[in-house]
């Protein structure tokens, strides 16, 4: 790896920790935000919810300029709205504006995640990727962990401090990349010229879309078990918010070890259809355990599992998109990041209701999902071994 591609990882693995620290900036205000203003829950739902649908429409067309007209004028781009959309979280007192700067927020996390991604994966290796990848998954785990504990320190001066703060980093990221992030070319890049009029529909082969429905799955799953896991855990197990609050800190950890330390190793012991097909099961098995547990500390044990599986799930499942789509990944990492919207727009609403109807019921349909993946991967495999990917 040169030092121009190594310095482009560097400065995309900031930029995702950036993003996804605007993302949970958010949280720890929006109770004052709701009270000061005397907005509704649903309002609220909706002004949060505005993000990842933003997302959903964007990724997949961002994801295709990118292919067309190269990553670092997106990414330059995308850093630029995330500064814009914090600027007008932090002067706005209407539901209106609030709603305006989630909207442009979702849209800068389209324009630079996939996009970042794609470039990842442009300027690396086979054998280099899963360990890139696995880099920038822990940068985004480690802005969505770390998001609402700074803005919860920040928001003590003002509430509107962390995203004042948050807009000058944006701001400084934005000038710092469009003066050191080198263009640099598709290590396949003549194989490129020669696919540039790929459409859509040429992507979309059967082991794509089944990788792509394993991509909606795993953030269906995910958000199925964590919008309510709050909610279910104080419900039925009397969990305090001390303990929600340690449990929620030890994922952080471990997701952050597990995405630098081992998730390369991992991918290259087994590979990634196994761990995929692993963690597929365990997350499945440990959400019954849970429904059946006795005590807080069954409890604790098998959520830090299903959370650690989630957490290798979905670089997994990138780094093997990026394996069976040699090109347009632009394109093919935007359909992923708005497959990702989908689940978590849909599993929180799914979620919702069916607890409504019964405490255990979300849980039960989230693990037969993961069951019925978990027996997908096998057909995968074999696809695999056909196109000898390995």
């Amino acid at each position: 790896m040169t030092k121009e591609i190594k310095r482009s990882i560097y400065i995309l693995i900031f930029g995702n920790f950036l993003i996804c620290l605007g993302i949970g900036l958010v949280i720890p205000v929006t109770p004052f935000i709701k009270n000061s203003y005397h907005y509704t829950t649903t309002q609220m739902g909706l002004m949060t919810s505005l993000f990842a649908l933003a997302q959903f429409i964007a990724s997949p067309i961002v994801g295709r300029i990118s292919d067309k007209i190269g990553r670092k004028p997106v990414i330059v781009a995308g850093l630029f709205l995330y500064m814009v959309s914090e600027i007008i979280f932090a002067f706005s007192n209407h539901i209106y504006f609030f709603d305006a700067s989630r909207i442009i927020g979702g849209l800068s996390a389209a324009m630079f995640v996939p996009t970042s991604m794609a470039m990842a994966a442009d300027v690396t290796t086979s054998k280099e990727r899963a360990k890139v990848i696995g880099w920038i998954s822990a940068a985004f785990s480690g802005g969505l962990i770390l998001g609402p504990g700074i803005g919860g320190m920040l928001a003590g001066i003002t509430y509107k401090t962390p995203f004042w703060a948050a807009a000058i980093l944006g701001l400084i990221s934005t000038i710092f990349t469009l003066i050191f992030l080198p263009t640099v070319k598709n290590i396949d890049d003549e194989k490129n010229k020669l696919n540039n009029s790929q459409n859509l529909s040429s992507i979309l082969t059967i082991p794509m879309i089944i990788l792509f429905s394993m991509i909606l799955v795993s953030s269906f799953g995910l958000q199925g078990f964590e919008s309510i896991y709050s909610i279910y855990v104080n419900q039925v197990f009397k969990f305090t918010l001390n303990t929600i609050a340690l449990v929620l800190t030890l994922n952080g950890i471990i997701s952050l070890f597990l995405q630098l330390a081992l998730f390369d190793w991992l991918i290259r012991k087994i590979g990634e259809v196994k761990l995929i097909a692993y963690c597929f099961l365990f997350a499945a098995i440990c959400v019954v355990w849970i429904t059946q547990a006795k005590s807080k500390f069954e409890v604790i044990i098998a959520t830090l599992i299903i959370f650690s599986a989630f957490d290798l799930l979905r670089p997994a499942i990138t780094t093997l998109l990026t394996k069976f789509g040699k090109t347009n990944q632009g394109l093919i990492n935007g359909l992923n990041m708005s497959l990702t919207s989908v689940g978590n727009i849909i599993g929180p609403i799914m979620s919702g209701v069916l607890m409504d109807m019964n405490t255990h019921y979300p849980y039960i349909v989230v693990a037969i999902i993961l069951f019925m993946s978990y027996l997908i991967t096998f057909f995968v495999r074999r696809v695999i071994h056909q196109k000898d990917l390995r």
